[in-house]
């Protein structure tokens, strides 16, 4: 069999085939491109460098390149999205074979075959040919979608309030694709329309288009191939020159990030360290957040999938994590040549850059660069934007909007850490500023003052036990659990109500526990995510004072928001237990049949999941498979659950805060009313609250309700009815 080396835009019984004449300015060409390319890199490895604070994100290599492999290579969280992670499939994978082919393919040519060695020979010649023409029509497959999705089809997550932030460098990188993929088959049916060859039938696309040029002459033909040929050589350097100056650097910057993704437990807030001597708290400009936060916003690519499911968003309120990255990346663009320049400046003082380096010309066209784009000179290093980080740059409505859902995060096939911003800046504003909402001012007073939101005297946190024969730990510290009741389990009715259904469950379990009754404080979530990281550390501290002192190692809550905080959180400061969710504890209860499910709960339930407990912990199973237990229940899901479940919209302290426009649990009610069901299952008592709400708002409160699982395995037990706790009041001290 006749062999010809085929690569898609170089094809012939050479590697150039009509064009071999070229060769001598192909590499010329090459080497150009390759070096604006490099030159793009290294300005904006400058950028990089140039701002924000040390962090280590190269540590535990091993795991770190295992992350670089599951969602930088086989793409894991694109293809969380079907329509977009096949499109972006089609493209990334088309696009890794057609470069490792062609790569293949000249390098039999030019290194191996003239010492005798060749690979393109017979079947795997043909094999060959059909997988290059395979990948490179699953590359043109997949702009088109591409082209459809952001110019026809246009969904919510590429626009802002529906105003497109498609931009012409989205077009260009787009049909610099297409141009590539096209010209090339174009290349390859020309050369096939003049070779003739039969067997080019397994290179099929190339072969079926060759048909199109039937009767053209044989001169003809080679004359537009080799204009072709000359086209597609152009935009593909074209394309690997513009990589580094558009939004084709996602190809360097997304990898990179996905490499430096944060090792720590989801969700883990980086307390401040320094109380006592830092002039400023959080972040209140821009060089104050690390250099990877900083990089995390270069390596968006305005996907929006993090705001196709943003609650904030979805309801009418001015966050958008997309818009807030792009504001962050616009906004360092703006300071970023001011802050290289001043830098090297820095560096140099007592004369002009470059001059007399090794490389003269390259370091003086660089320096005038800096100086141009920085539109100034002799910039002293920190110089001042000429707008503030927090309240200009970034709104404040937009920071305060946020519930910490962490559903952003959880979607961003980026890797981007959208929420450790948010509360940075809050911090700032909290700390620093002392600019808050007056809500929030009397939440926080009430915490310190009584060590809880609502401001109930802390000497009543224990007595909604005390007619169940539950001691604490001052009265008997010999107990497998400490049971963290948490302010809300405590002090608010309803959720004294699953405090009790929850410690009746124990006891019939024979689960040995306690209580710290009075000298429990509130876990602090809602001070730190609020911004109030001093107040969180002292609740914090108070409690793994009195928990260690106790000798605690096992804690159980009902609060995904305490148990989120006592299991991440406070090993920071010297508390490291095992922390378990009531549900983990049901769950494990049932099987192994130390409690039973008697009683039928007929109706439709539907479970919410708590964003604390599913994102940031990844329990979703356990939940399902005790409400699956219950005899008489039919289960069904809401449309958004699991990972991308809808936010009830209490956490980030947004439950202590008044919520403008359409409101966040009003729309998750009406989600569950939307599935025809009579209960919403939940296990958290913030969610209990707001999805009790959203259920008299929405007008359904005499056909539906909300029940912690608790309180639904305590009447599936069929025991006893649950005791009247005693009423406290827990309304809002003044």
């Amino acid at each position: 069999m006749e062999h010809i080396p085929f690569s898609v835009g170089n094809e012939g019984r050479q590697v150039f085939w009509n064009a071999e004449h070229f060769e001598l300015w192909l590499f010329l060409f090459t080497f150009v491109a390759l070096g604006i390319f490099a030159y793009g890199i290294y300005r904006r490895w400058q950028m990089w460098a140039a701002m924000g604070k040390p962090e280590i994100r190269w540590d535990d290599t091993k795991e770190r390149l295992k992350l670089l492999w599951r969602d930088g290579f086989l793409q894991v969280k694109t293809f969380k999205d079907p329509y977009p992670g096949i499109m972006h499939g089609l493209i990334f994978f088309g696009f890794v074979v057609l470069i490792f082919g062609a790569a293949f393919d000249a390098t039999e040519f030019h290194i191996t075959e003239p010492f005798g060695v060749a690979f393109l020979r017979g079947w795997f010649y043909l094999i060959f040919s059909f997988t290059m023409d395979l990948f490179g029509l699953a590359v043109l497959i997949g702009v088109l979608m591409a082209l459809h999705r952001r110019y026809i089809s246009r969904p919510d997550r590429l626009s802002y309030r529906g105003e497109s932030d498609s931009t012409a460098d989205d077009a260009i990188a787009l049909l610099l694709l297409l141009g590539i993929i096209v010209t090339g088959f174009v290349i390859e049916s020309l050369r096939i329309h003049v070779t003739r060859p039969s067997w080019e039938v397994w290179s099929f696309a190339g072969y079926a288009l060759s048909k199109a040029f039937a009767g053209v002459p044989a001169e003809t033909a080679k004359a537009m191939h080799a204009w072709t040929w000359w086209i597609h050589t152009f935009i593909v350097l074209g394309f690997i020159a513009y990589i580094p100056y558009s939004r084709l650097l996602h190809m360097i910057t997304v990898p990179a990030n996905h490499f430096m993704q944060n090792r720590k437990p989801v969700g883990t807030i980086e307390p401040i360290r320094d109380f006592e001597n830092a002039e400023s708290f959080g972040v209140g400009q821009l060089e104050e957040f690390t250099w990877k936060q900083i990089f995390d916003a270069d390596a968006c690519t305005k996907c929006g999938r993090c705001q196709d499911g943003c609650p904030a968003y979805l309801t009418g309120k001015p966050l958008s994590p997309k818009k807030l990255t792009q504001d962050l990346k616009t906004y360092w663009l703006e300071k970023a040549p001011t802050a290289v320049m001043a830098k090297k400046l820095a560096d140099e003082p007592a004369r002009w850059p470059y001059l007399g380096k090794k490389w003269p010309i390259l370091n003086t066209v660089d320096f005038i660069l800096d100086f141009l784009l920085a539109k100034t000179k002799g910039v002293p290093a920190g110089a001042p934007a000429e707008k503030a980080l927090v309240g200009e740059a970034i709104e404040l409505h937009e920071l305060w909007a946020c519930t910490n859902c962490m559903y952003c995060m959880e979607n961003c096939s980026a890797s981007i850490e959208h929420v450790p911003k948010i509360i940075a800046m809050r911090q700032y504003k909290v700390l620093t500023e002392a600019d808050f909402a007056p809500e929030l001012q009397l939440t926080y007073r009430n915490m310190e003052n009584n060590s809880n939101p609502w401001g109930v005297g802390s000497h009543l946190r224990g007595d909604w036990a005390k007619d169940l024969g539950i001691k604490t730990l001052a009265e008997d510290p010999n107990v497998e659990y400490l049971f963290y009741v948490g302010c809300s389990g405590s002090f608010d009715d309803r959720g004294k109500k699953v405090s009790v259904a929850f410690a009746k469950i124990l006891k019939e379990a024979g689960v040995s526990f306690g209580i710290l009754g009075a000298e429990e404080s509130c876990c602090g979530d809602s001070a730190m995510r609020g911004g109030n990281e001093y107040l969180y550390q002292t609740l914090a501290q108070a409690n793994i004072e009195v928990m260690n002192g106790y000798g605690v190692k096992k804690i159980i809550t009902t609060c995904p928001h305490g148990y989120n905080a006592l299991k991440k959180d406070y090993p920071h400061f010297g508390g490291n237990y095992e922390v378990y969710h009531h549900t983990e504890i049901l769950a494990d209860l049932l099987a192994k049949g130390r409690i039973s499910l008697k009683k039928s709960m007929d109706g439709v339930f539907t479970y919410h999941d708590s964003c604390f407990l599913g994102r940031y912990n990844n329990i979703y199973a356990q939940p399902r498979t005790i409400l699956g237990a219950v005899p008489g229940m039919k289960l069904v899901e809401m449309e958004r659950n699991l990972a991308k479940s809808f936010c009830c919209g209490a956490g980030g302290a947004r439950m202590w805060m008044e919520e403008e426009g359409q409101r966040i649990n009003n729309t998750r009610a009406a989600q569950a009313i939307e599935v025809k069901a009579d209960v919403i299952a939940v296990g958290c008592p913030f969610c209990l609250t707001m999805m009790s709400d959203g259920i008299k708002d929405n007008k359904k409160d005499e056909e539906m309700k909300s029940l912690d699982i608790a309180e639904i395995v305590w009447k599936s037990m069929d025991l006893e009815e649950e005791p009247e706790p005693v009423e406290v009041c827990a309304a809002p001290a003044e």
